[in-house]
């Protein structure tokens, strides 16, 4: 964050909810959207969905020194809001599934159903973005592979767009259909001592592809009246994973997804004593994979 406040040419997709776009905080960032008609503010700041799109919105990109982390401010957001401000009952295929969890102040967050998502995937890949954040679960059946989803996907890796993703918050161990796929980066959360959260999803497959980063009592935006709120749970930990890649694709703007993606995997690599805990993130050790691979291409 001392070396760049990231560049305009790299886009970050946010396929979750309406931002909030009159808070202080976005007052000097670059904000657009897939479509015009889902740039306009929260129609309901106070429902789930704008308060979660806010909220991840502020750590990515709102303005340097105020009370969000604000990674790469200079970096494009390009919106594309998938849950709907309006609808906030359970079980809803379509739009969101939110719990409280008793204890603390996690949230299970809001989820939608597969084909949505890949078409969501598909329309933000085609609009130029770089980097995905999903901050999201699936209303079906975590288990199934489905296979419009995974076409995206591998639509995303065709195109060269990185997708990171929230592990989830049920405290599961094993594999999950949102993030089962190889170009998929899971990012679970851990606390300001870097001691992973118990409510993570964890596996194999997370711990060979994944990272962990911070997300308990993150200091973010809330969608009423320009305040700040804290929450934590693996969708407030994937931004800060999502906005370190931008940082360092801003830094060398000639790596490719691929070279990205790597640097997350041989950093992990070399932390082999954490069984099925990722490693935890680390901005400078990717700084120098990635100087290293640039220069030695």
């Amino acid at each position: 964050m001392n070396i760049s406040l990231g560049h305009p040419n790299i886009t970050i997709g946010l396929i979750d909810g309406p931002v909030d776009l009159s808070h202080p905080a976005f007052e000097e960032s670059t904000i657009k959207a897939v479509n015009d008609s889902q740039i306009d503010r929260c129609n309901a700041a106070d429902s789930i969905a704008c308060i979660h799109g806010t909220f991840i919105a502020g750590i990515l990109c709102a303005k340097r020194g105020v009370s969000a982390p604000s990674i790469c401010p200079d970096c494009t957001l390009l919106l594309r809001p998938i849950f709907s401000d309006k609808l906030q009952t359970k079980n809803n295929s379509n739009h969101i599934d939110v719990k409280k969890e008793n204890q603390g102040n996690h949230i299970y967050f809001p989820s939608s159903n597969p084909e949505e998502l890949a078409e969501a995937i598909v329309e933000v890949v085609d609009k130029g973005a770089k980097i995905i954040n999903l901050s999201l679960g699936l209303s079906n059946s975590s288990l199934t592979l489905y296979t419009k989803l995974q076409e995206a996907y591998d639509y995303a890796r065709k195109k060269g767009v990185i997708i990171v993703a929230a592990a989830g918050n049920q405290g599961n161990i094993g594999g999950l259909s949102l993030i089962d796929n190889d170009w998929i980066i899971p990012v679970v959360s851990c606390n300001e001592h870097g001691l992973m959260d118990s409510m993570s999803n964890i596996g194999h497959s997370v711990r060979i592809r994944g990272i962990m980063a911070p997300g308990i009592n993150v200091l973010s935006t809330y969608s009423a009246n320009g305040r700040y709120i804290q929450m934590s749970g693996t969708s407030f930990a994937a931004p800060f994973v999502t906005g370190a890649l931008a940082l360092l694709w801003s830094i060398f703007p000639k790596a490719s997804a691929g070279q990205i993606v790597y640097s997350i995997k041989k950093g992990n690599y070399s932390n082999s004593n954490r069984n099925i805990i990722p490693s935890l993130l680390n901005a400078e050790v990717l700084y120098n994979i990635l100087q290293n691979t640039i220069f030695n291409s």
